[in-house]
């Protein structure tokens, strides 16, 4: 019996380039998510999932939507 597991990966341009846009180091943002700059990085890579904390904290961080961060919408506003 095999067990075929095929491993998704899922990376969001959007979560890289607003850090990239913003000249924004991953290290700064991984101490403000209060994780490892690998650990970071594997977020951005989509080697990690994110998590909801997670894109809550980055959308504050960054003042966008989740939206935005998730690459649903090209608009980073935030609704109110």
């Amino acid at each position: 019996m095999h067990n075929n597991f095929e491993v998704i990966i899922v990376q969001f341009k959007n979560i890289r380039s607003i850090r990239e846009d913003r000249d924004i180091r991953q290290r700064e943002v991984a101490a403000y998510l209060n994780v490892s700059q690998n650990t970071y990085s594997q977020y951005e890579t989509g080697v990690i999932s994110l998590t909801a904390e997670v894109l809550i904290k980055l959308a504050n961080f960054y003042d966008v939507s989740v939206d935005y961060l998730l690459d649903q919408t090209d608009n980073p506003k935030r609704q109110k």
